[in-house]
């Protein structure tokens, strides 16, 4: 059964190594950073949102697609877009 937090639905905590890494990042606004989040095994989520140390959302998916200990990279891309256009998965 897919857990609650990733893989699943709902938002994804960030461990502390990732907090502590987007801290010296500049936010995309107010509190929150739009990444590309990078899987161990090479998957790429681009326009992933991160606010205040949750993954909240992942363009064009419903629930967050990945769980936190596959996450090999974050890159801080400040890449919005119109989520009204979504085409959730």
């Amino acid at each position: 059964m897919p857990s609650i937090w990733g893989n699943g639905f709902g938002m994804l905590p960030l461990s502390k190594q990732w907090c502590d890494f987007l801290i010296a990042q500049t936010e995309t606004g107010m509190g929150y950073f739009i990444v590309t989040v990078t899987t161990k095994d090479g998957r790429r989520y681009p326009q992933a949102v991160i606010d205040s140390g949750y993954v909240t959302r992942a363009r064009d998916f419903h629930a967050i697609p990945f769980r936190i200990e596959e996450i090999q990279s974050i890159d801080v891309t400040h890449d919005k877009w119109d989520w009204s256009k979504d085409q959730i998965l």
